[in-house]
């Protein structure tokens, strides 16, 4: 706590000190328009997003319109392959279609101001409520809600369920929802933030916190199945980021985002347990299809280069998972890309100083077009100019004379152990107080020295997994890495390593244990105890 100046505010923040959501850009223009739809009886289309942002957002948005009394609210999410992301025609037509006199976006709509345009001609109004960077030229909605419109705002972290959240806080400051009722909807809150990889400082460390709580005795009979079907037997950051969340992403990468969003939405038990199930099924599959994946890409790649561009036959779905693993793997940028509909489109990962914008757009005559941030974006590339996109992507690479990018993706510990007797529950007892731990608030990271390895196994169909069993000579601690990089993989039974972990606490068979997650393992040491 000390290393990290966490205060006892930050240990448990005070969710009645909220600020009032008032000052986000045009918040009190949506507020109103809201208001007149409610006056109105005026049917309202959310239009929301694929990924775990974005299903909550809606989630959220549609409980607080119904709180507000807005009788008849639909819900519209694109599709990943057919859509992408944004706002497309679809949603004028559907707009028009059902008679809709108000669209309310989350997670997105900024930067799509045609739409909105054409929504306006057809006599249709819409709110924005996004997180993402903001064009030079905004929609010209009624409103729009996005804290990235102000350089310096205690609100620019909020992600897409956090704006939409804030909204609902405002009209509850308004007397318009029953206070008290919009805590409910911070089970979403937490959910969407987590996922979204956002800081946990500030604003979202209070909503994520109280979120937190508030899964934990959620009303929402999918949640409560869905944690159920996916065995998270504890509620922390953990099984929301790396349980719950690639289930209800697994919808939208591999099928539909409308069955996270149906699962969220049901009061049905036996409709709760259908959904969950196939959300299951759909994360068993995206696994499989990762995997398979990534294990053609580590057999196939020939001559190194400093930018990893491979092509495949793979699932659209999770290309983007591959692309983060691999340049994670392999410390190398890397773009992932498969055919569809004639042309190669894929995505992108990067870390350090490499600017994938800024690459994307150093190579713009080698692709049909792509964009994104420093670290993520998509791309589409003609199939006969891959070779050139790879020449160009690693001959800017190049140019920009980078060294020593690795230093960016050291996990540096922040507390060496000098006893393994040490490890027990009562120190997880204590972590737990940190939690919700993410981006900003980062699990505490281990180092312990010196540690013989008593037993090394590699697991999974694969074998890309590995388990090891290390000693300091006073007590062992088992410790685990998930599709483990290929030096790890080398590791034997005798040597003696300094290795770098989390701490996590295995339940099996009624018996609890503490382990650790492998960060980085150091180079051989000779000697024995």
């Amino acid at each position: 706590m000390e290393k990290r100046g966490i205060s006892a505010d930050f240990l448990l923040p005070d969710y009645d000190k909220l600020s009032s959501g008032e000052s986000l850009p045009d918040m009190e223009q949506a507020v109103a328009r809201i208001t007149e739809a409610v006056r109105k009886g005026e049917k309202v289309l959310i239009y929301g997003d694929y990924d775990a942002d974005g299903v909550t957002a809606s989630v959220v948005m549609h409980d607080t319109l119904k709180l507000v009394g807005i009788k008849e609210v639909e819900i519209m999410l694109p599709n990943r392959f057919a859509d992408g992301y944004g706002m497309s025609e679809k949603v004028v037509e559907r707009a028009v279609c059902d008679k809709v006199g108000l669209v309310i976006t989350v997670d997105c709509g900024s930067g799509n101001r045609e739409i909105v345009a054409k929504l306006t001609e057809a006599g249709i109004d819409t709110i924005i409520t996004d997180h993402h960077e903001c064009p030079e030229e905004l929609p010209e909605a009624v409103a729009v809600v996005n804290p990235k419109r102000a350089k310096k705002s205690e609100w620019r972290d909020l992600a897409g369920v956090g704006v939409a959240f804030m909204l609902a806080h405002r009209l509850m400051e308004k007397g318009l929802i029953p206070q008290g009722q919009e805590k409910w909807l911070l089970d979403m809150v937490a959910i969407g933030t987590i996922c979204d990889n956002m800081k946990l400082r500030g604003v979202n460390r209070c909503l994520v916190y109280w979120g937190m709580k508030v899964i934990e005795k959620t009303r929402r009979v999918g949640l409560r199945e869905l944690i159920k079907r996916a065995g998270a037997k504890k509620i922390n950051s953990y099984a929301v980021g790396f349980i719950l969340g690639p289930r209800l992403n697994a919808g939208g990468r591999m099928k539909s985002a409308e069955v996270a969003l149906e699962l969220m939405m049901t009061e049905s038990k036996v409709e709760s347990a259908k959904l969950a199930e196939e959300l299951e099924q759909l994360n068993i599959k995206r696994r499989s299809e990762q995997s398979r994946a990534l294990a053609e890409i580590k057999q196939s790649e020939s001559v190194p280069m400093p930018v990893m561009v491979v092509a495949g036959n793979w699932h659209e779905g999770v290309l983007g998972i591959i692309a983060g693993n691999l340049t994670e793997d392999m410390k190398r940028p890397s773009f992932v890309l498969t055919e569809v509909d004639g042309v190669y489109k894929g995505s992108g990962r990067s870390f350090g100083e490499f600017d994938l914008a800024q690459a994307l757009q150093a190579c713009k005559d080698e692709i049909i077009g792509g964009g994104g941030h420093a670290g993520a974006c998509g791309v589409k590339i003609e199939k006969a100019k891959l070779d050139d996109f790879r020449k160009a992507v690693n001959d800017y690479y190049k140019s920009l004379g980078l060294v020593d990018q690795e230093r960016f993706l050291e996990k540096e510990a922040d507390i060496e152990i000098d006893d393994l007797s040490e490890v027990d529950m009562e120190l997880m007892a204590e972590l737990d107080k940190l939690e919700p731990f993410g981006e900003g608030n980062l699990e505490p990271v281990w180092l312990i020295r010196d540690a013989l390895v008593l037993n090394a196994q590699k697991l999974g169909q694969d074998e890309q997994h590995l388990k090891l069993t290390i000693a300091d000579g006073k007590k062992q601690l088992v410790l685990i890495a998930f599709h483990a990089p290929r030096e790890w993989l080398k590791v034997r039974e005798g040597m003696r390593r300094d290795f770098t972990v989390r701490l996590m606490v295995n339940e099996w068979n009624g018996l609890t244990s503490v382990e650790g997650v492998i960060e980085k393992i150091g180079v051989e040491k000779s000697g024995e105890f």
